[in-house]
């Protein structure tokens, strides 16, 4: 038997021996998995909050009858994650490489997977739930890249810091003699040594179940995934980084300390956010019963054969005890707007704090009204360092996600020609010279930070490159280039001096 045969082998049947192949009740119960459960029901509420998924009110009416209604709620956790996810990364961001080729082949790879839209829209939800993860894989041989939420995404083995192996789950339903039928497919990740050579194990499996709440039975991937394998084995030795990258929302999981998860923006504000909802909603309740309502005489509103009603019968009236002289009396109570209003801003200004948001990002100024974007990040520098904060992790999200492709494309066996689509050859996977340009436009005014750079530029406090790089994103390649041509094009600009001076040389040496 081969070496791959082997490996493949020894993992199927250590799969058995542990009891892997088994009917599941929750992903978690897998024993690869090493995460504690209570963290995917933390994720699993957290999404709750962003799809605005409130349970119905219960209230007794005048009669006593038990009704129901509407939450009215106010969602400010999508609104926070998408504000946060837009300052932090949108199409205005450039991505380069110093290697030329390398450079050229992640663009193609990047902009054939609308991956400056995908993934603004991928960070908002990964804000909420702590991260999110991509996985570059081969269709149709070309390079693609999956998107997999926070509830997809399982560690097998890491530390704080870091996550190395991983199982992601995807879910699809089908309808089986007139039934839905729910299949949970498990992708696992895995590292393994044999032989002193490393190798990178990619093991799918398959599950069935009747119930949306239940991963079900191990059944044959051919049922819903005819083309593909239960193992693909990849040499290792020279992969530094797993065919998939992690983003964590910076700061520590306070909720479980040893988790490699983040927290996102719902799990430390719960219970700001149910405060503000029930402000919210108590003052649509206020509203929806403060229509004006008037104490008006029996005998008024008394409608047969030998009275005619004398008031609207569609008016919101009490009605009198017969016997009881008196005019119509509007009890139109007033509904409390400025104690709402305040109560409101009060639980949006502790959000702001909770999230990291400058204060007025949500609530009202009494003074200035409601402010803009670039006002409250101008008057307080909370939003952009909570901002810088994310882009690290945004950064080594990316570097990661582009070594994987790398990875991917210089492995022939997963190509129908047999042939690498990128040759990586001496590239150093560690540092593939990686440069993000963030779009600072909220923050900065442009024109300002130009002309203060220009003035240090002839100073000769700053550099030319560096004035290039900040003020118009280029890349440290595209900068010396930039400067290359400025020297020729200065060079090109001048008087022909020196035959000149060749010519005086000439006649003082007769």
């Amino acid at each position: 038997m081969s070496i791959v045969g082997t490996i493949k082998s020894w993992f199927t049947k250590g799969g058995v021996a542990m009891g892997m192949i088994k009917t599941l009740s929750a992903i978690t119960d897998d024993p690869r998995i090493s995460i504690d459960s209570n963290e995917y029901d933390r994720i699993k509420r957290d999404f709750k909050y962003y799809s605005d998924d409130y349970p119905k009110r219960h209230y007794l009416d005048v009669k006593g009858i038990k009704r129901e209604r509407e939450f009215n709620s106010i969602n400010v956790t999508k609104r926070a994650a998408q504000r946060i996810a837009s300052i932090v990364f949108n199409e205005q961001c450039e991505i380069s490489f110093k290697d030329t080729n390398v450079d050229q082949y992640l663009e193609q790879v990047l902009e054939s997977n609308d991956f400056y839209n995908l993934f603004e829209q991928n960070l908002e939800k990964g804000i909420v739930a702590g991260g999110f993860a991509m996985r570059p894989y081969v269709d149709d041989d070309q390079i693609k890249i999956a998107w997999v939420r926070a509830n997809q995404f399982y560690p097998l083995r890491s530390n704080t810091n870091h996550i190395s192996e991983a199982s992601i789950a995807s879910r699809t339903t089908q309808t089986e003699n007139g039934q839905n039928v729910y299949y949970t497919l498990l992708e696992f990740h895995q590292w393994t040594k044999y032989d002193n050579k490393s190798y990178y194990l990619i093991t799918n499996e398959l599950y069935r179940s009747d119930q949306p709440n239940i991963v079900g039975n191990q059944v044959n991937l051919s049922r819903v995934y005819p083309d593909l394998q239960p193992q693909v084995i990849m040499a290792g030795d020279a992969m530094v980084q797993p065919l998939f990258s992690y983003f964590r929302m910076p700061g520590a999981n306070n909720i479980s300390l040893e988790s490699p998860l983040g927290i996102g923006i719902v799990d430390n504000s719960r219970h700001t956010l149910n405060n503000l909802n029930l402000t919210h909603d108590s003052f649509m309740w206020e509203i929806r019963n403060g229509k004006r309502t008037t104490i008006v005489p029996a005998e008024m509103i008394k409608f047969d054969e030998a009275h005619q009603a004398t008031w609207d019968t569609d008016t919101d009236a009490y009605v009198a005890m017969y016997g009881d002289s008196f005019e119509p009396k509007d009890i139109t109570n007033d509904i409390r707007v400025q104690q709402f209003t305040d109560s409101m801003n009060a639980w949006l200004r502790e959000f702001e704090g909770n999230v990291g948001l400058s204060t007025g990002t949500f609530s009202y100024n009494a003074s200035n009204g409601m402010q803009t974007a670039t006002e409250v990040v101008s008057e307080n520098s909370t939003t952009y360092q909570t901002r810088s904060s994310i882009l690290t992790n945004v950064t080594k999200a990316i570097n990661d996600l582009c070594v994987a492709i790398l990875e991917l494309a210089g492995s022939a066996q997963l190509f129908s020609t047999g042939t690498p689509q990128f040759d990586i050859g001496q590239l150093d996977l560690n540092d593939i010279g990686l440069n993000v340009h963030y779009d600072d436009g909220v923050f900065v005014d442009k024109d300002k930070q130009m002309d203060e750079d220009l003035k240090n530029v002839v100073a000769g406090t700053l550099s030319k490159q560096t004035f290039l790089q900040r003020n118009y994103g280029l890349s440290d390649k595209d900068a010396q280039k930039e400067l290359q041509l400025i020297q020729q094009e200065t060079a090109d600009s001048q008087p022909p001096m020196q035959a000149d001076e060749a010519a005086f040389s000439n006649q003082g040496d007769e």
